[in-house]
């Protein structure tokens, strides 16, 4: 049997007894390590893998392998830069117009005084912000393709609605978006406590005064973490896209496929893996701008 871990006691500067706790942590980075293990093989492979093509050129003849910033500069050029920005541009506008629609219907959740309402929005939340794929741009094919159901009932054509467009193809992802952002918001919404309301109500406040100075400001955070992981989950949309418009709108993920299928030109793998790459740095960023939102949220709303 182990010795048991003993706590050193010192005296303190006026004479009192203050308890010096030892650190575990030898045993933390023990518990810790099957994680990391895991992480490093699912994701530290794969991305050393991106980056070593995504810098490396191999001459076909002779097999000799050297460095090279040849496919980084492609992947910034011409049309593959016109898919990052097409991209960025799709990820930002959905991302945007989820966010305040799915702001305002959580809010509308928050306030119903209905259990069963909230209890099914929310379920129905959970379903939706997971369905996407090839069952969700069939299912808008069948609805509001050109011989869509609603499209004839509607004559949606006649209105110049095309669903193969980048305006259809923003429809398609505020579908699973605004579940999504219902629910990251509804448990920020919830940590608003009720006497910040009834003390700005006892001051004189109104409402829209107590949104203004109170209410906003405390949920900012949560609100600008949950567009930065609607913008995160957007850009990196691939089969749903691929599915509904295939190479009409430029978008990064599907110029991806196609280099790496040599449906345009053949031999541009590489090309392929800087792209891979330009995107893992995109959401990089991503993620270091979303981590301290989260942790600010959290620590205003706990």
């Amino acid at each position: 049997m182990s010795a048991p871990t003993t706590t050193p006691h010192t005296e303190g500067p006026a004479g009192g007894t203050t308890i010096r706790r030892r650190r575990r942590g030898p045993r933390t980075w023990l518990a810790a390590l099957p994680l990391l293990v895991f992480t490093g093989l699912c994701f530290g492979i794969p991305l050393g893998a991106i980056a070593f093509g995504a810098v490396t050129r191999t001459d076909p003849a002779g097999g000799a392998t050297r460095v090279t910033g040849e496919h980084l500069a492609r992947s910034l050029q011409g049309p593959y830069l016109g898919s990052l920005v097409g991209s960025v541009q799709l990820s930002a506008l959905t991302a945007l117009l989820a966010t305040l629609l799915g702001v305002l219907s959580a809010q509308a959740l928050v306030t119903s005084r209905s259990t069963a309402l909230r209890s099914a929005a929310l379920t129905a939340s959970g379903v939706l912000a997971n369905f996407g794929g090839v069952p969700l741009a069939f299912a808008f094919i069948a609805t509001a393709g050109i011989s869509g159901v609603v499209t004839q009932l509607a004559d949606l054509t006649g209105l110049g609605w095309d669903l193969y467009s980048f305006t259809g193809l923003t429809v398609v992802y505020l579908y699973f978006l605004i579940p999504l952002m219902v629910l990251v918001t509804v448990p920020a919404l919830d940590g608003l406590r009720p006497q910040w309301r009834e003390a700005a109500q006892n001051n004189g406040a109104t409402g829209r005064q107590f949104w203004r100075h109170v209410g906003l400001p405390v949920l900012a955070p949560s609100l600008l973490g949950g567009f930065v992981l609607l913008f995160g989950t957007a850009f990196a949309a691939h089969a749903t896209a691929a599915a509904l418009v295939g190479g009409s709108v430029p978008l990064v993920t599907l110029k991806i496929a196609d280099a790496l299928s040599g449906n345009v030109l053949t031999g541009q793998e590489n090309v392929a893996l800087a792209l891979g790459l330009d995107m893992i740095l995109i959401a990089g960023l991503v993620m270091a701008v979303y981590l301290p939102l989260q942790r600010r949220s959290a620590r205003w709303l706990r």
